[in-house]
């Protein structure tokens, strides 16, 4: 009789395990500090203050994906406004120095490669504040609302 073999994903694609979380926090909050208190020396991060949204690692904890909002993006009169992809591709270019910044502060077996990205969920926060605030989808709502229906 042949054995079923077990599969942790028999139903479908699960989301990261508790393991991944808890690194991917460390990591986030070493590189908030690491950010705050090093000097890195280019002139698309001078004066720039970097926001670490959320770090996803990968299953076997070897690659980050961090991912970074500059402060005030978005915001029309912030200087970082429009230069965001710059900005990503001047921490991506001091991945490596940021990665031997990390190691001594991470208990881990590893220090992951980073790859940093541009968080886009504010921008799609943003775009939701923006529907639900027009007023034929708050007319909509209101009338809705009125009417006693659920959503």
């Amino acid at each position: 009789m042949a054995r079923k073999q077990h599969t942790r994903n028999s139903s479908g694609p699960a989301g990261p395990s508790q393991r991944q979380l808890r690194a991917g926090e460390l990591i986030r909050h070493a590189l908030v500090d690491i950010l705050r208190e090093e000097d890195i020396h280019d002139e698309a991060l001078a004066g720039v203050s970097v926001t670490v949204t959320e770090v996803r690692l990968s299953p076997d904890l070897r690659h980050a994906t961090c991912f970074v909002e500059p402060l005030g993006a978005g915001v029309e009169a912030a200087p970082t406004t429009g230069h965001e992809s710059e900005i990503i591709k001047a921490l991506n270019a001091h991945a490596k120095f940021l990665r031997g910044r990390l190691g001594p502060k991470l208990d881990m077996k590893f220090t992951p490669d980073l790859k940093f990205r541009h968080d886009e969920s504010f921008d799609a926060a943003s775009h939701m504040d923006r529907l639900f605030n027009d007023p034929r989808v708050r007319a909509d709502l209101e009338r809705r609302d009125e009417e006693g229906e659920d959503l």
